[in-house]
């Protein structure tokens, strides 16, 4: 399961900020999971609880926010949403390989105490 390495990568990152700021204890982590990022949120949660055993994240929540795959057409029509796995441009059918955002993996929020 993949999932315990990224979400060890997080942790470190935020244990990191959180040695910056002097705390003595991680509330809250929050990251941002694009719908291609190749991972399973709940997996996630499951390695969220293990990688932060005896750490100052024990017991914190761990929150995600899904962000939706969105493309550019190639012929210049709004930016969409594709609803299948051919991501089609729902004005003109053009394929687009294009992909703007949904491949994202990313801590965006610690809260901490002192």
């Amino acid at each position: 399961m993949h999932e315990v390495g990224i979400m060890n990568q997080a942790l470190e990152m935020a244990l990191d900020a959180a040695e910056r700021e002097g705390a003595s204890r991680i509330t809250r982590m929050r990251l941002r999971i694009g719908a291609m990022a190749g991972v399973v949120p709940e997996a996630l949660e499951f390695a969220f609880d293990v990688v932060t055993r005896e750490t100052l994240a024990e017991g914190a929540v761990f929150e995600w926010e899904e962000v939706p795959v969105r493309c550019a057409c190639a012929n210049g029509c709004p930016d969409f949403e594709p609803e299948g796995p051919v991501f089609l441009c729902p004005v003109c059918g053009t394929a687009s390989w294009n992909v703007l955002q949904g491949r994202e993996l990313n801590l965006v929020d610690i809260e901490i105490e002192s």
